[in-house]
């Protein structure tokens, strides 16, 4: 099932989704560990609510969602039109749980941090449901705001923090987990369209963002105090398109829809920094740029190096950079996207904050990787590295944790390779060490076109993802060589 894979938290296991069947591996060895066959048949209300009508397509029983309990001790699957969630043990293999969704519908689930309990969100944005494997019991929250983002919970597992709509107020709902997600705290948010939010790594502030006709950031404390409201001064067509905390919770970046990035503390809430996307890169700054034609030539067996330039005086280096539109789109035609082609796409900090991955809707075959100082440093973030592909970029992630040596960057632009980056590599025999950009094609009998990566939580394994196949890459380290 297409996107249905993940690493197990500990990565020793790799879970994948075939149709109605589970299929658990071992990442560390080939074969089939464990697998299920998921109970696909419609919930007693979805039943009565289509009875009478034609048949559904075999495709409606497919798993739509699966996911790892954070203890890897369970494993749920989502069979979302059927209005059902499926849950089964590592374990023991007979032992089976089911939750069946009512009227409401069943949109997506997903684990709380307690491993023992299960979110479902309900269609229309009708209601959120807690489900307790261990008590069987259900706790019901009330109209959230979205089924697929705005919530969050606090990295201890504490609170549970969830937007919502009341009485056409955007309103924010703190939940304690412990306590059968007790309500807490209920509060009035300062928006009047609320786009989504942010809960930082400390668990102590919540960004929260207007939708795209208005650039407006506030952020809130989990008492309801509002600290702050940041909005640019100068006037911006759209608003907020990505927003991300730094991992010290000490920054707030927030990315728009126009070619700036700006950089908030948390001290005053103030802005300290913007990043501005120039053609022309500053001094010092490394360029890698893929070799052409190098799959064709190495036969899609291929291992090379990127072509490393630098920029200096002597050696300016311009990129390209299509220009925004200067007027806010209209929608004018059936299924036209109201959104211009321009803006941050992404944004994502490394395991130790020092460096933050970047990609631009202007630039689709780039990725910009910018510095960020240690605490004992000048705050001035810098771009370090753009990487230069040749097709536009469909996935760019950094790894979660150190890889083996150094932090690494895997990209993928919908072709036979995958690319990376990494900030200490050995680059000759005496011993020097530095960062190196690389393309290695994926050696598969059948065509194999990556359009995803993801990594292992230890940052030390990757998942490689066409439409209907993946595969798996780690690193190997041996007394000589890091692979």
């Amino acid at each position: 099932t297409l996107g249905v894979v993940h690493f197990s938290p500990g990565r020793y296991f790799i879970l994948s989704a075939v149709k109605d069947r589970l299929v658990v591996r071992r990442s560390d060895q080939e074969g089939v560990a464990q697998t299920w066959q998921v109970d696909c048949s419609p919930s007693a209300t979805t039943a009565a609510l289509f009875k009478g009508t034609a048949k559904p397509p075999p495709s409606d029983g497919w798993i739509t969602h699966a996911a790892w309990s954070p203890d890897s001790e369970y494993i749920l699957a989502v069979v979302a039109k059927r209005g059902v969630v499926n849950v089964f043990s590592m374990r023991d293999e007979k032992w089976t749980a089911r939750i069946e969704a009512g009227v409401e519908g069943l949109t997506r689930a997903e684990w709380a941090p307690d491993s023992r309990s299960i979110i479902c969100f309900s269609e229309w944005g009708l209601r959120v449901t807690v489900w307790s494997l261990s008590s069987a019991t259900a706790t019901y929250i009330q109209f959230p705001k979205y089924p697929d983002k705005g919530y969050a919970f606090r990295k201890d597992g504490r609170y549970f923090v969830l937007a919502e709509r009341h009485k056409s107020k955007d309103m924010l709902g703190v939940y304690d987990c412990p306590s059968g997600y007790k309500l807490v705290r209920h509060f009035a948010l300062p928006t009047t369209s609320l786009a989504s939010i942010a809960l930082s790594p400390t668990g102590n502030h919540v960004a929260v963002w207007e939708a795209a006709s208005e650039f407006k950031v506030a952020i809130v404390n989990l008492v309801g105090q509002h600290l702050a409201t940041f909005t640019p001064n100068e006037e911006t067509l759209l608003g907020v398109r990505q927003v991300i905390w730094h991992p010290s919770g000490e920054y707030l970046i927030i990315g728009g829809w126009d070619s700036k990035v700006y950089i908030l503390s948390n001290l005053e809430w103030r802005l300290v920094a913007t990043i501005q996307l120039t053609a022309k890169l500053p001094i010092g700054t490394v360029q890698w740029r893929e070799p052409l034609n190098w799959l064709s030539n190495t036969r899609n067996r291929g291992f090379l190096p990127f072509t490393k330039t630098v920029a200096s005086n002597s050696t300016p280096l311009v990129i390209s950079i299509s220009k925004p539109p200067a007027i806010a789109p209209t929608i004018l035609v059936a299924n036209a996207s109201p959104n211009p082609k321009s803006g941050v796409t992404s944004m994502e900090f490394s395991a130790s904050g020092t460096l933050l991955l970047a990609t631009w809707e202007q630039c689709p075959t780039l990725a910009f990787i910018y510095h960020f100082p240690p605490p004992e440093e000048p705050f001035i973030p810098q771009l370090r590295t753009i990487i230069q592909c040749t097709q536009p970029i469909s996935q760019a992630k950094m790894s979660y944790e150190p890889t083996i040596s150094g932090t690494t960057v895997a990209l993928c632009t919908g072709t036979g390779a995958v690319y990376l980056w990494n900030d200490d590599r050995e680059l000759n025999e005496d011993g020097e060490r530095g960062e190196l950009t690389e393309c290695v094609a994926i050696p598969t009998e059948k065509k194999f076109a990556c359009k995803d990566v993801r990594w292992s939580p230890d940052g030390k394994g990757l998942l490689l993802m066409d439409k209907d196949a993946f595969c798996a890459a780690f690193e190997v380290e041996n007394e000589q060589e890091t692979y």
